[in-house]
């Protein structure tokens, strides 16, 4: 036997193991949740205070451990297992780790080894599949089988739906916690769904069309923190059609209405600016009237200081630099003015807003008409 088979065998082997040890923690949660749903059966029967505690402690364990798995596949490979799987001398297992600063984690290369043996991660995937409403339960999925879902055969449409869905819940919530944390330790999962699904077609089009509108606004707000505005052209070219096309625009627009809306989220002050610095590959994207003041009314709410957004100096000083670059005439404007200025384009943008939302839901129909008879 070559070293080579010996070393996928030891890889092999030693993903098997992780993946048991997976199994485990979510079969204890199971169990905890059966348990939780007895205990609520003999409260309704009013037993007595003990029952209480036993569900409080039984739901506080169930969140732990999901908790504890979701933080043990997010964990950075250590040298010990980097050896065991990768096989590689130091200047290839440095090669791993990408310029973004991420680093090479646990769930990387589970996602890989659930793709080359789909049916090792069958019964983990069983389990989160029994957890779907618990917390960490997509989170957990994402980051596991996100590869899985766009690599291995599937065909049942429904269950296509469902999977998607909780990729994009599960994704979402990753990225959130990079943006809490300033960290890129999700970089690959977020690299994958855009070079590898967003702008392969046939990947991308195994999922719903309703999924594929999704990931593309998920990737949409979060491509400038992940420092791919490099790809936000081809992107674009990609983007899918919107039901809402016909009022909010093209894929620039809809990219830009993303953005804001990102933007008016933020609450960490180094991502904040990072995103606002990022902002220059959007000079001379061809925009709507209405999105290119949504535009200029979110970059001058963080101009000014007070609220509603309480930017920092340095917020307020990058905003302004942000709105020069793309908007250069306003520095023939002086500053005092953008305080009278500020409240009519929100108010404007605000308008515009709701005209959109209308039209949505006329056209999904989702205004119920009730007759009430009076005879």
């Amino acid at each position: 036997m070559s070293h080579l088979q010996a070393s996928a065998i030891r890889s092999s082997a030693y993903l098997t193991a992780l993946t048991q040890e997976i199994e485990k923690k979510l079969q204890r949660v199971r169990f905890l949740i059966f348990r939780l749903s007895r205990v609520f059966w003999f409260l309704e029967l009013r037993i007595d205070d003990r029952i209480v505690l036993q569900a409080l402690t039984s739901q506080s364990q169930r969140i732990n451990l999901l908790q504890e798995l979701f933080a043990d596949v997010a964990l950075e490979v250590d040298e010990r297992a980097r050896e065991i799987m990768l096989s590689k001398n130091e200047s290839e297992i440095c090669a791993v780790d990408d310029e973004n600063g991420s680093r090479l984690c646990f769930y990387d290369l589970l996602a890989d080894h659930y793709v080359d043996m789909p049916e090792d991660g069958k019964p983990a995937l069983n389990l989160i599949v029994q957890l779907w409403s618990q917390s960490f339960a997509s989170n957990i999925f994402a980051l596991l089988f996100h590869k899985w879902l766009f690599e291995v055969e599937l065909e049942n449409s429904e269950i296509l739906l469902r999977y998607s869905s909780a990729l994009v819940q599960g994704a979402t919530n990753v990225f959130w916690i990079d943006i809490q944390t300033n960290s890129r330790r999700f970089f690959s999962l977020f690299h994958y769904l855009l070079e590898d699904v967003a702008l392969v077609s046939t990947r991308l089009n195994k999922i719903p069309m309703q999924a594929q509108r999704d990931l593309y606004l998920l990737l949409s707000r979060f491509l400038f923190f992940y420092n791919l505005d490099d790809k936000l052209d081809v992107f674009l070219k990609h983007f899918p059609t919107l039901p809402n096309a016909f009022l909010v625009g093209g894929p620039a627009d809809i990219f830009i209405i993303e953005l804001t809306d990102q933007l008016q989220k933020l609450k960490v002050e180094p991502v904040l600016i990072h995103y606002l610095s990022r902002m220059r590959v959007l000079q001379g994207l061809e925009l709507r009237m209405t999105t290119s003041t949504r535009l200029k009314a979110c970059l001058y709410s963080f101009t000014s200081p007070g609220g509603p957004m309480y930017p920092t100096r340095a917020v307020r000083h990058a905003a302004w630099d942000t709105l020069d670059l793309l908007f250069p005439v306003s520095r023939t404007i002086p500053k005092t003015s953008y305080k009278l200025i500020l409240p009519v384009v929100v108010s404007l943008v605000l308008a515009i807003v709701l005209l959109e939302f209308r039209g949505i839901v006329h056209q999904r129909n989702s205004i119920l008409s009730i007759e009430v008879d009076l005879r």
